[in-house]
């Protein structure tokens, strides 16, 4: 990959602000979050966790995992942790892509080469556009043409080509974000942006906070306690386990953090209650 060429990612949630709020606090990355249309919302990370780390003096640096990793594996955890579909959108001086995590579901995603060159499968755009509700005809052939060689058109507008067919289901990106630049900053602040907040890591205990509160403004909310709660929630800590084992043994950061997204969902579960007393507004 060139280290000039423009490297960047969005996380497309089909929810509303309100419902991925909680569970991007748990991603632990400094993120924009913000309304995009009827049902969607955007995350934009802040950072450029895909570069690696700067390394201490006398260290050696270790080498950069590509954007479309670090991006998935945000996906997958993110769609594990809730009940919507998580689409990631990634570029780099090589390739561009998307990965669609919908809970446990196998992930599905398309790369093209930098020039448009398509470098997928055509059955993952068809499981795509299921998986998100789509027309299965007038969609499906759009999404199609997209994996047809095309000489005139590069990556970037593939990707703006794919967030074409999704305007149909009510998506509308905020000025700022473009696909195949180096990030998706807002033009002018986050101000740009109607509705804009800024999602950061404070530690768990802020976190599970607000993921409470969001729990309990929801419908879920008189499920979070008694015997049945209380078993989901040993259920999500059995479950969690073992999946973050099988992503430890593969290398791969995503199910881990999936697996660790879950174990943290059932320990909530299980000390609703007390978290609770010892809120000072807590009932």
């Amino acid at each position: 990959m060139n280290a000039t060429s423009p490297v960047g990612a969005l996380l497309l949630c089909r929810a509303e602000p309100d419902a991925v709020r909680p569970v991007a606090h748990l991603l632990r990355e400094g993120m924009l979050l913000a309304p995009a249309g009827e049902g969607w919302s955007v995350l934009v990370p802040e950072g450029t966790p895909w570069q690696g780390e700067q390394p201490a003096e006398g260290e050696a640096a270790e080498p950069a995992e590509p954007v479309d990793r670090v991006v998935g594996g945000w996906a997958t955890a993110l769609a594990v942790g809730s009940t919507w579909p998580v689409l990631a959108l990634w570029w780099d001086g090589d390739r561009a892509g998307y990965t669609l995590a919908a809970g446990f579901r196998r992930p599905v995603g398309y790369v093209w080469l930098a020039d448009g060159t398509p470098a997928g499968e055509d059955e993952a755009m068809r499981t795509f556009a299921e998986r998100l509700g789509l027309d299965p005809v007038l969609d499906v052939q759009a999404l199609e043409a997209l994996t047809r060689p095309d000489p005139e058109t590069d990556a970037r507008a593939r990707l703006r080509g794919l967030l074409a067919v999704l305007t149909r289901t009510g998506l509308e990106l905020p000025p700022g974000p473009e696909p195949g630049e180096p990030s998706g900053r807002p033009a002018s602040g986050a101000d740009a942006w109607p509705g804009a907040e800024r999602i950061a890591w404070t530690g768990w205990r802020d976190a599970v906070m607000v993921e409470l509160d969001a729990v309990e403004n929801s419908r879920m909310g008189p499920w979070m306690r008694g015997p049945r709660a209380r078993a989901l929630a040993g259920a999500q800590l059995a479950a969690g386990l073992p999946i973050a084992l099988w992503g430890a043994g593969r290398r791969s950061g995503g199910w881990v953090f999936a697996g660790a997204l879950l174990m943290a969902h059932g320990a909530l579960g299980l000390a609703y209650d007390r978290i609770r007393d010892e809120a000072p507004d807590g009932p």
